[in-house]
């Protein structure tokens, strides 16, 4: 795909709450919300594009989800370079397309893309350092020191390279947000000073590619670095990212480092309830709260725990919400409920799926005083 057949554009304030205001006879008040920083609407669920097989019925399947999402009021996409072998960019750019001719305007939805993790378009290859050494050292993309686990480069050459993979296959010429992800791994190999040292290179070359017009804002996608005690190694400050991000702009320029997506569910609350982030501002408070106080907003992924919330129901949940149809829908109810939960991410790539997350959309987000009680339910 050219340069010249990208879709010009990204998310703005008058487009998206234009796009709020369409949907607000079928959709709840409460469903959308302000990107913090911005007056850009977000819609409470996203339509997440990891899971699946890799093959052309897993194609179709997630295009037809990412079209009729965008046309039901949700207007948040995630994915990945490294998503089912690079495959899920591709169809996210079909599901963009066919909602872009029933209507959507460009401007009215906003799209992440991460970057980090290996692509592998040909499926994982059976040599992966034959692999790194003739697809991306050879490229000048990256050197072996880049490289943690055999699958994972954090240098700015390849996370650019993978954010104009994602844009190529999306057809678009702007990403909304891009999002390094899981920069943690390599702490364990190299310490967190040498790990904090690549990620300012890599915000650096984010700010860059900022100001070129590819992408609007940048972040982290984490596992583990946002949820464990503040003396575990992979802990992650989200005060010293914004440093890192500040350096990187430069002095007297505004970063653009706004997001921070990471696990959360009723068997993962630790984001929620763990209080490890010191905030500046005189208080200790849980990941969710500094972020809204930092100005940085979250993005909840998980939160089926990778199916099992799906399959099993959590009592206190079942007690709470006994009108919503099944466990998932109360999972996903949960965590968009959420204080500080900007939008719940839901990976899916069955069409039967998209009807449990269109019925939770049409529910408002329950009140915080609901929503508390259930974790004093948990405790009992």
């Amino acid at each position: 795909m050219t340069a010249t057949a990208l879709i010009t554009g990204a998310a703005n304030s008058l487009a998206t709450k234009s796009y709020a205001d369409r949907f607000a006879q079928d959709l709840p008040e409460g469903h959308y919300s302000d990107f913090l920083n911005t007056r850009i609407k977000l819609s409470s669920l996203g339509v997440g594009t990891f899971p699946g097989g890799v093959d052309e019925v897993t194609d179709l399947a997630v295009a037809a989800i990412v079209a009729q999402a965008l046309q039901s009021g949700i207007n948040v996409i995630d994915t990945g370079a490294n998503y089912r072998y690079g495959r899920a960019g591709r169809s996210v750019g079909a599901g963009i397309a066919k909602a872009l001719a029933a209507g959507i305007k460009r401007e009215e939805f906003f799209v992440l893309g991460k970057g980090g993790f290996l692509t592998f378009p040909q499926g994982k290859p059976d040599d992966l350092e034959d692999f790194f050494a003739r697809e991306v050292e050879a490229r000048d993309l990256g050197k072996k020191e880049d490289l943690v686990h055999g699958i994972h480069c954090l240098s700015p050459e390849y996370l650019l390279w993978q954010l104009d993979e994602l844009r190529a296959q999306m057809g678009l010429a702007t990403i909304d947000a891009f999002l390094v992800d899981q920069p943690e791994v390599h702490i364990p190999v190299i310490g967190k000073e040498a790990m904090h040292r690549k990620l300012l290179a890599v915000f650096a070359a984010l700010e860059e590619a900022v100001a070129l017009g590819k992408l609007r804002y940048y972040g982290i996608s984490t596992f583990h670095a946002c949820r464990v005690e503040t003396d575990h190694p992979l802990f992650q400050s989200l005060t010293s990212l914004i440093g890192l991000a500040e350096k990187a702009a430069g002095e007297g320029k505004r970063h653009h480092l706004r997001i921070v997506e990471l696990p959360f569910n009723a068997l993962m609350p630790e984001a929620y309830t763990r209080f490890s982030q010191v905030t500046g501002q005189g208080n200790i408070a849980s990941t969710i709260q500094a972020a809204f106080q930092l100005k940085l907003t979250i993005l909840a992924s998980h939160p089926l725990g990778k199916g099992l919330l799906a399959r099993e129901e959590v009592p206190a949940l079942q007690q709470a919400m006994p009108k919503l149809a099944n466990a998932a829908q109360r999972a996903i109810q949960f965590v968009r409920s959420t204080p500080g939960v900007a939008v719940t991410l839901v990976g899916m790539s069955s069409p039967v799926h998209l009807a449990d997350f269109l019925a939770v959309a049409k529910e408002p987000p329950l009140p915080r005083e609901q929503y508390l009680a259930m974790f004093e339910r948990e405790k009992e």
